[in-house]
């Protein structure tokens, strides 16, 4: 039996503009993650709203983090 392998690719590393890019893109992404579930536990009913304040929670440290990341910079 043949197998396929696949070439692996260097990883690039990115322009300290590219990173505040990304950053700012995924502080953009959680606001927006937050917000939508914030809107989701006002419907949410029974178990569901656990799940939403844990997802809430969960959501909050990452926002934090990248927002005491992009103050480092």
């Amino acid at each position: 039996m043949k197998e396929d392998f696949v070439k692996e690719t260097k990883i690039v590393d990115q322009s300290k503009k590219d990173k505040e890019e990304e950053l700012l893109k995924s502080i953009k992404n959680s606001k927006n993650n937050l917000l939508n579930m914030y809107n989701n536990l006002n419907l949410a009913e029974g178990e569901l709203v656990d799940y939403y304040i844990y997802r809430i929670k969960a959501e909050e440290a990452k926002y934090d983090y990248l927002i005491k990341k992009m103050k480092e910079k």
